[in-house]
């Protein structure tokens, strides 16, 4: 039985995490941290790390950028495994991360869905056929209640395409300050808010009479959090190093 330690466990996705965890014969939940107040849980709940008086063997993060800088000493100081879900964090952050990662087995990836990960493979597959001669555009749309935007899988995806090209390609969030045609080569980012949208994603690549259109469409949070209780158990046991999904699904 892998005993889970879970960071933002009153929050949309630790209540996912927990449904999930429970209904599973490998993963159980020993502990959790967070800050709000008023959810019963089955086990003890934190509200900062110095309290945590309980083993456990994996620790998952779905909670927020403030709690990121506490998460990563405790974690420096315990050497455990962990899963870091979080997205919004900072340049500073993810280099404290990859350090970490010296010594102790972290997963980290900005979307814990498998399919969002496909996704990412594609696009960058599809930017290496089509090229700059298609311009490329991002369109992302989450819940009301998502603070980051864009999204730490917008910004994924517009990496790997980055990544896959042989020019340059510059990243455009706003574009109201502008008034000239699209230069080539750049990506354009839009982030959309509302209602219970739960996560999705479009890439598309528009030429010259023809767009293709790669997209992910979540229908629940259960995506996300299968997607963590798998790297749970992908990254318990690992030796130090930063994990991510190509290396769960190799």
């Amino acid at each position: 039985m892998i005993r889970i330690f879970l960071v933002g466990a009153l929050g949309r996705m630790g209540r996912e995490i927990t449904r999930l965890a429970e209904a599973s014969q490998d993963l159980v939940i020993v502990g959790g941290l967070d800050q709000g107040a008023g959810s019963t849980t089955s086990f003890p709940i934190f509200t900062v790390f110095p309290e945590i008086d309980l083993e456990y063997d994996v620790l998952i993060d779905f909670s927020s950028p403030a709690l990121t800088d506490a998460l990563l000493d405790h974690l420096q100081k315990s050497g455990k495994p962990a899963v870091l879900c979080t997205t919004g964090i900072s340049a500073e952050q993810e280099s404290a991360v990859s350090s970490l990662a010296t010594q102790s087995a972290i997963f980290r990836s900005a979307n814990m869905s498998v399919g969002v990960y496909v996704l990412s493979r594609l696009v960058a597959e599809a930017n290496r056929l089509l090229g700059a001669e298609f311009d490329a555009e991002i369109v992302e749309a989450h819940h009301r209640g998502k603070k980051d935007a864009p999204s730490g899988t917008a910004f994924m995806l517009a990496r790997a395409i980055q990544q896959s090209s042989e020019i340059e390609r510059p990243l455009v969030l706003d574009r109201s300050n502008r008034s000239e045609a699209r230069p080539t080569g750049e990506i354009g980012m839009q982030a959309l808010r509302g209602g219970t949208i739960a996560g999705d994603h479009q890439v598309l690549f528009a030429g010259d009479s023809e767009v293709i259109t790669l997209a992910h469409h979540a229908q629940s949070r259960d995506v996300f959090a299968a997607g963590a209780l798998r790297a749970a158990r992908f990254i318990h046991g690992k030796t130090p190093g930063l994990y991510d999904m190509s290396d769960m699904l190799a």
